[in-house]
């Protein structure tokens, strides 16, 4: 890994990306109202990865904690959700610490390949199988959401579900480009494998961040 990108604290501080108040598109959580916060730096590069920008280190800047904090204290939001890029190559103990002082609703989005860090409300695991999560993530999941690309990613997605807790909710969601053909095959396997559910990406249909 990248000295820019391995596990960095940097006290009161996170790597930013972007910030936008908009509307949970896909999960779980579908349809809800959250501040989104994206971070820095991800060493997976799925190839069809759509923040692709987040792999660039160069372009990420550490940004007071307190401040983004009061961004989003000038909106209605009471949700934040941590995206990347992976947030975990980060530690996020502190800022957990002072969203959570400040009584907002944690949830977290990631691969589950690096150290666990900070306090949620929601874990969103979105496992790769270029580099797969640590036991633990499968144990505090709230959601697994595996992306599927082509056939032979149920297989992975079958694998990852057998490590779950029963309380987790299970999530197909097709790769964005290939939704025509993998959108049809992916209804017909949670149609005969009804412990899953189908994840679309809606605020790209409904063309919002």
């Amino acid at each position: 890994m990248n000295k820019e990108l391995k596990d960095i604290v940097k006290a009161g501080k996170i790597p930013l990306l972007e910030e936008f108040y908009s509307i949970q598109g896909e999960g779980f959580n579908t349809g809800k109202a959250a501040y989104f916060i994206r971070t820095g730096g991800c060493d997976l590069a799925c190839h069809w990865c759509d923040s692709k920008e987040t792999w660039k280190p160069e372009i990420h800047e550490y940004i007071e904690i307190d401040a983004i904090l009061q961004r989003v204290k000038q909106t209605p939001a009471n949700t934040i959700v941590i995206t990347g890029g992976e947030p975990l190559i980060h530690n996020f103990d502190e800022f957990c610490a002072k969203a959570k002082s400040q009584a907002f609703t944690l949830m977290l989005e990631t691969c589950g390949a690096h150290n666990f860090s900070g306090v949620w409300d929601w874990v969103c695991l979105s496992p790769k199988q270029t580099k797969p999560p640590k036991a633990e993530y499968f144990q505090i999941a709230d959601e697994l959401k595996v992306v599927i690309f082509e056939e032979k990613d149920f297989l992975w997605a079958e694998e990852c579900a057998k490590k779950v807790t029963n309380s987790c909710a299970l999530f197909l969601q097709p790769e964005w480009s290939r939704f025509e053909k993998i959108g049809i095959m992916l209804v017909d396997y949670v149609k005969q494998n009804p412990k899953w559910n189908v994840s679309l990406q809606t605020h790209k249909f409904l063309r919002i961040p």
